[in-house]
């Protein structure tokens, strides 16, 4: 029978685990293992000690030291050796746990636990001072990046092939709790300059990385270190957190601070110099026309899936920042230093080279609304917490400076002023009131202009915070990217230009120029897609900032007392004050989301619909123009037959202030668009006054709405639908009368094209302007066209249920001239000048035009009780004729109009045609009349004179009150003049019509004939028409 094996004591034991775990050896007996470093000098000095040669938790430290300083053939380097260090005392921790004697696995357990640590603090020590200890290939390894990197990027999980420099660490990996010992409780001394510098390598390894690059490992690396307390402390502490010095800018904060790489990671275009690769364009989009459009799917699922990994990331990592009260200050800081330096990105032209990239502000857009989030619940529940006094005395955020919604500077300063003094007042009574005697105290009061630092809440902080970010980032892109868009249509149309001149006639030139435009089509293509990718594909991006701005609209409301009409009668301070961006970027991105499929789909729309309608014709609150005309354009996006979605609908048939105030409010805005103070009004006025009259046409067409339009007609017949149908009548002229000029110059062109000999012998730079200029003018055309359709169509369908205005003494002749003049262009002389090969491709339609006239007429002929319409007809004495009736007629029965209708308006014309000759006798019978009875401005007889107050010039009420129209000044002088403050002159009334009454007996008795007086009446001419 075999001896029983000697039971080891505990300390040889120890001995055992130790020489495993440090690999070293106090005997030249190293066994096989060539791993194993004898320690010779070391048991040497063990031995002078009087001590055994055995390895004890005692000698630990010293044998550990011993062997990273002692110079060994094949060693590993000192920071390795420490990691496999820790690594077998995990294996041996785990062979451990399997001994039966208690006493002795608790006792080898702690020796184990404090060789883990030891090797930890040295692994702090050793990368904290590199030159410490020495190895053999220190020198080769000394600028290499951190030897830790690999362990973290290995523990979440990221590669170590492919991170910038770092592909040559094999396959290391973290020993399982080593770097949560690494970065815990530790001495914030030692591990700062560590963190720094791995932080600095992080930003390194994304510098100019696209969203196709590796930037996710680096992320996951960054996000694992903020996680604990001394990483997040380094970080902010890191003079790269916030950049300083006098040239620093926008872009030098993108591309120095720490996170200012990972926030440049995009899908976007940027400038040449700062461009990132993987090129995204080229790699994704480059001949797009000609892939297949599951790849392009494909290409726009992946940047989608790769940009919302970057936005969950660096979101967490602020997120994590923010809780901490150490750090959250500093990100605030970092935050505002970023928007503050990129104010000028607001700029319609944007420097790249001092201004960071728009991927790093799109990026940032997102972030920026995951931090919203908590505070976007359904009911806003939070909205209290946002302090509007912050846009005036943040001393973080830059907003004093941006244009208000109605106040100007001045104004805010002044309103600002009074408040503090105000307060400051208070403060002094509250003083005098506690029984303080001390002047000084009073004397030495702060004002109350904030001078001190106010602390608001993280909300009020974050909402304001990504207001800004939101109009330098998502709406600036927005804004980028319809320019982007017409760029391209202006090239391609360039092309297409270019591609006919040179089937014309061929030149070298002509082929650099196409070949030039094809590639910058290409280009455009490629960014245009990429924004598609990023932004435009994202329906979660879009949602979460219809959110915010959802709240935005339901706090600023808050400011004038809540979602009720009427508005105040005055716009209270704070909401004047506020910043007009605020309600530009909601409408902004309210007419973008719109043009996106889907992306509408589940938000909640009534508290937009309720703003856009109580402030799109307030300007008292909203002042500029533009801005309440974007809310039209809005409302535009969301008819149900534009937007395909029957939801918007009830926005319109089932909301109670839509019900009340959009068809009154539309029409006011239409009036008050006439003046917007710009020097381009006279040409922006006829595409807003094109989505009012689409919305009205609309809303025409539902009974709720239309019953409220007539019912404003009968209150407002003197008043604002006055102005609306003056306006109206003035831009149907306007854009007929210039349409078809321009198909007469088209058509000139047109002639001189076709003519071949003669067109071939020109100069090639000449054709080309020619057949430039023959481009713009059928655009010119089309466009022109379609609006005058658009009046004319309005003026139809409203004068069917609606004629009192139309009727009225400053307004009916007007009316009549209107009509006359179009009736004139479409069945007089010059019609066949205007036939077009194509009519229909510029919107020309003139039977349908021409029915609709006579519609017109016939409607007020019906509403005509006293019968004053005729004679308005004849009376004008430019474009009217009796033959144009019949001719009007005879083309109206050839095209298939109602038969009834065709009689009525020949009826018209028969008494019109009986006015005029009453109306000539009447003159003739007048004789000369006297010089004070006639009107200044028309020279006809007065027949109610009134006095201007300012000029004190007499004129006719009619005549004046038309002018009013369009016009709120004296003729004379310019002064403002209103319909009110006209002064009637009635002892010139009664000369009048005494004259005219003693002229009539006159005539009466004398009998004489008036037909040499009919005999003028002339046929109407070309020469004859409306400037």
């Amino acid at each position: 029978m075999a001896a029983a094996k000697p039971q080891r004591t505990p300390q040889e034991v120890e001995d055992i685990i130790l020489r495993k775990i440090f690999l070293v050896s106090l005997t030249d007996a190293t066994g096989n293992d060539p791993r194993v470093v004898y320690l010779e000098l070391t048991a040497a000095e063990i031995l002078s000690e009087g001590n055994e040669l055995r390895l004890s938790r005692d000698l630990m430290e010293r044998v550990l030291i011993d062997r990273l300083s002692g110079s060994f053939s094949s060693a590993e380097s000192p920071f390795q050796y420490l990691i496999s260090c820790c690594q077998r005392a995990h294996d041996e921790g785990k062979k451990i746990a399997n001994m039966k004697d208690k006493s002795l696995r608790s006792e080898m357990e702690s020796v184990v636990k404090q060789a883990k640590k030891l090797c930890v603090a040295y692994c702090r020590i050793h990368l904290a001072n590199p030159d410490m200890f020495q190895s053999g290939n220190s020198s080769a390894s000394k600028h290499q990046n951190s030897p830790l990197l690999p362990l973290i990027l290995s523990e979440v999980g990221g590669t170590i092939s492919g991170f910038g420099g770092s592909g040559n660490a094999g396959g290391v990996k973290s020993p399982p709790g080593f770097l949560e010992e690494f970065f815990r409780d530790s001495d914030s001394d030692s591990l700062d300059p560590i963190l720094k510098g791995l932080y600095e390598e992080l930003r390194g390894s994304v510098m100019k990385v696209s969203a196709l690059g590796n930037f996710q490992d680096s992320l996951r690396a960054l996000l694992y270190l903020v996680r604990f307390p001394i990483g997040a402390k380094s970080l902010v502490s890191h003079n790269w957190w916030i950049p300083k010095g006098v040239y620093m800018n926008g872009r030098a904060i993108e591309m120095t601070s720490i996170l200012g790489p990972f926030l440049h990671v995009s899908a976007l275009p940027d400038h040449d110099f700062f461009k990132s690769q993987p090129d995204v364009g080229q790699q994704c989009f480059s001949d797009a026309s000609t892939r297949r459009p599951p790849d392009l799917l494909s290409s726009f699922t992946t940047i989608k899936t790769v940009m919302n990994n970057l936005y969950d990331g660096l979101s967490e990592v602020l997120l994590i920042l923010l809780k901490s009260t150490d750090t959250r200050e500093n990100v605030l800081e970092y935050l505002s230093e970023v928007i503050n330096k990129n104010a000028s990105r607001a700029h319609i032209q944007v420097d790249p080279i001092t201004c960071a990239s728009s991927g790093m502000f799109v990026n940032l857009s997102a972030v920026m609304l995951r931090l919203c989030e908590p505070f976007l619940d359904a009911n806003l529940t939070k909205r209290d917490k946002i302090d509007a006094k912050y846009v005036y005395y943040s001393n973080r955020l830059d907003l004093r400076g941006l244009t208000a919604l109605h106040a100007s500077s001045e104004e805010v300063a002044e309103w600002l002023k009074s408040n503090d003094g105000e307060k400051r007042l208070q403060q002094s009574q509250e003083a005098t009131s506690s029984g303080s005697n001390n002047a000084g105290d009073l004397a030495n009061a702060k004002p109350v202009s904030h001078a001190e630092k106010t602390k608001y809440p993280f909300i009020c902080e974050c909402f304001f915070m990504t207001a800004r970010v939101l109009n330098l980032g998502l709406l600036k892109a927005f804004s980028d990217f319809k320019h982007l868009v017409q760029d391209l249509s202006r090239c391609e149309d360039s092309l297409l230009t270019l591609k006919d001149t040179q089937a014309q006639s061929p030149s070298p030139q002509l082929d650099l120029d196409i070949a030039r435009l094809e590639k910058q089509i290409e280009e455009y293509s490629q960014e245009k897609l990429c924004y598609e990718a990023q932004i435009l594909r994202d329906n979660t991006f879009i949602q979460n900032a219809l959110s915010f701005y959802r709240l935005m609209i339901v706090w600023l409301v808050g400011l004038v007392g809540g979602f009720k009409m009427p508005l105040p009668s005055t716009c209270p301070m704070v909401f004047a004050s506020m910043p007009e961006h605020f309600v530009e970027d909601a409408m902004e991105l309210l007419i973008f989301a719109s043009r996106i499929p889907k992306a509408l789909d589940g938000v909640v729309l009534d508290e937009f619909m309720n703003f856009i309608i109580m402030f799109m014709a307030s300007p008292e609150f909203i002042k500029n123009p533009y801005l309440r005309a974007k809310m039209v354009e809005v409302l535009n996006c969301w008819m149900p037959r534009r937007s395909g979605s029957s939801a918007t609908a009830t926005l319109f048939e089932g909301h109670q202030l839509s019900l009340e105030y959009l068809v009154r409010n539309l029409l006011k805005l239409y009036v008050d668009i006439e003046f917007t103070g710009s020097h381009t009004q006279f040409y922006d006025k006829f595409n807003i006054r094109h989505n009012i009259a689409e919305l009205l046409e609309y809303l025409w067409q539902v009974p709720s709405h239309r019953n409220a339009w007539r019912q404003i007609a009968k209150e407002e017949e003197k008043g604002v639908y006055l102005n609306f149908l003056n306006f109206l009548i003035n831009d149907s002229i306007y854009l007929l009368d210039e349409s078809l000029n321009k198909i007469l110059e088209l058509k000139e062109l047109e002639a001189e094209m076709s003519n071949t000999s003669e067109w071939e012998r020109r100069p090639a730079q000449e054709r080309q302007e020619r057949t430039r200029l023959f481009h713009s003018q059928e655009n010119i055309i089309r466009i022109d066209m379609k609006l005058a359709n658009e009046d004319v169509s309005m003026l139809a369908f409203t004068s069917e249920q609606i004629t009192a205005p139309f009727l009225l003494p400053e307004m009916v002749e007007r009316v009549a001239s209107m009509l006359n003049y179009f009736l004139l262009q479409l069945v007089g002389p010059q019609r066949k000048s205007l036939s077009l090969k194509d009519p229909e491709k510029y919107e020309f339609r003139p039977k349908h035009l021409l029915k609709q006239i006579v519609h017109i007429y016939v409607h007020l002929a019906r509403g005509d009780t006293n019968n004053i319409f005729p004679s308005a007809i004849s009376k004008d004495g430019r474009s009217y004729n009796d033959q144009l009736f019949s001719a009007a007629a005879d083309v109206l029965r050839r095209i298939g109009e109602d038969g009834r209708v065709i009689h009525e308006f020949v009826e018209l014309g028969a008494k019109a045609k009986v006015a005029a000759s009453e109306a000539m006798d009447a003159e003739a019978a007048l004789g000369e009349i006297p010089d004070e009875f006639l009107d200044p401005i028309q020279y006809t007889l007065m027949k109610d004179p009134v006095i201007l107050p300012s000029s004190r010039i007499t004129v006719d009420r009619p005549v004046i009150q038309r002018h009013l129209l369009s016009d709120s000044t004296d003729p004379f002088n310019r002064s403002h003049l209103t319909v009110d403050m006209l002064i009637p002159d009635d002892e010139l009334k009664a000369r009048i019509e005494e004259f005219v009454r003693s002229q009539g007996l006159k005539k009466h008795d004398k009998g004489q004939s008036m037909q040499s007086s009919k005999a003028a009446i002339q046929t109407t001419n070309e020469e004859m028409l409306i400037d």
